[in-house]
C-alpha cells in the first residue's frame, strides 16, 4: 500500500534580485550602475554598506574595500569578468559578471552577484543579493521597510524589468513556468514596460517608483512559506496579476 507523498519542503532562506532582458552595455556602463546601486544599498542598512573586492579568501578580501564605490575599479572588475570559453576569445553577447561580499561570516555574511551587459536572448541580466536568514542582522534586514528600499534601489539603478525580495522556499514550492515574465516576492518591483498593476486586496500595498515602475508589498510582517494566510494572499495576488495580463495564468 502506498501513501500519498508529502510535498517537498525547502529551507526558509531569503534573497533579493533584479532581472532585465537583453541590453548591450560596456564594462564602464555596468560599473556606473553598480556604483549607483552600492551607494543606494548603503543607505538601506549598515550591513549593506561594506563591500570588498573578490579575493581568494575572506581574510584577504577585507584588505581591499570597494566602498565608497570607484567607477574605474569596478570597470576593471567587469572587464576581468568577461564570459569566455577556456583559452578562447570573449563571448561578447554574454556580457560580464563578478561576485563579491561584505567580508563577513555566518549571520554577518551577505554577497552580491552581478551579470550585466548581456544581449543574448537565451539568458537574462541580473543582480542577486543574498541575505542572512537568522540572527540579529536578519531581524533587522528582513523587514518590509528595509527590503522595500532594497528592491526600489535595485529596480531604479538597474532599470530592471522586475525585481523582488522574498522567500526562496516559496519560489521553489510555487515555481513559475519558464515563460513567466517574473516571479512574485514578498516585495516585488515591476517596470512600466511590463504593464500597469491593478488594484490588489488588503493588506497589499502598492507604491510608485518614480515614473519607472511599481512596488507590490504583500504583507507588513515577514512573509513566510509556513504561514497559510501568506500563501493564500500570494496566490490571490498572482491570480489578479494574471487576469491583468502581467503574468501567465497558472493553468496556461
Amino acid at each position: 500500500m502506498t501513501g500519498k507523498s508529502e510535498p517537498e519542503t525547502y529551507p526558509e532562506t531569503y534573497n533579493a534580485g533584479a532581472y532585465w532582458g537583453s541590453r548591450k552595455e560596456s564594462p564602464e556602463e555596468c560599473a556606473r550602475r553598480t556604483a549607483t546601486f552600492l551607494n543606494l544599498l548603503a543607505s538601506c542598512d549598515p550591513l549593506l554598506a561594506q563591500w570588498y573586492k573578490p579575493a581568494k579568501s575572506r581574510k584577504d578580501a577585507r584588505n581591499v574595500p570597494l566602498m565608497p564605490p570607484d567607477v574605474p575599479t569596478l570597470t576593471e572588475l567587469f572587464r576581468r569578468g568577461v564570459n569566455r570559453e577556456k583559452g578562447g576569445p570573449a563571448i561578447e553577447q554574454l556580457g560580464f559578471r563578478f561576485s563579491f561580499d561584505n567580508g563577513g561570516s555566518g549571520a554577518d555574511y551577505v554577497s552580491l552577484r552581478i551579470n550585466g551587459g548581456m544581449y543574448s536572448e537565451a539568458v537574462s541580466n541580473h543582480c542577486v543579493l543574498s541575505l542572512p536568514s537568522k540572527g540579529p542582522n536578519a531581524g533587522r534586514l528582513l523587514t518590509t521597510s528595509v527590503l522595500t528600499d532594497v528592491v526600489r534601489s535595485m529596480g531604479s539603478s538597474w532599470e530592471a524589468d522586475w525585481a523582488l525580495a522574498g522567500s526562496s522556499a516559496y519560489r521553489m514550492q510555487y515555481r513559475e513556468p519558464d515563460s513567466a515574465p517574473f516571479s512574485l516576492g514578498w516585495i516585488t518591483y515591476l517596470s512600466r514596460r511590463i504593464g500597469t498593476v491593478p488594484p490588489l486586496p488588503a493588506p497589499v500595498r502598492i507604491e510608485p517608483v518614480g515614473d519607472k515602475g511599481t512596488l507590490i508589498i504583500l504583507t507588513p510582517e515577514r512573509f513566510t512559506v509556513t504561514n497559510p494566510e501568506h500563501i493564500a494572499l500570494a496566490r490571490r495576488v498572482r491570480e489578479l496579476l494574471a487576469l491583468a495580463g502581467l503574468i501567465r495564468s497558472a493553468a496556461s
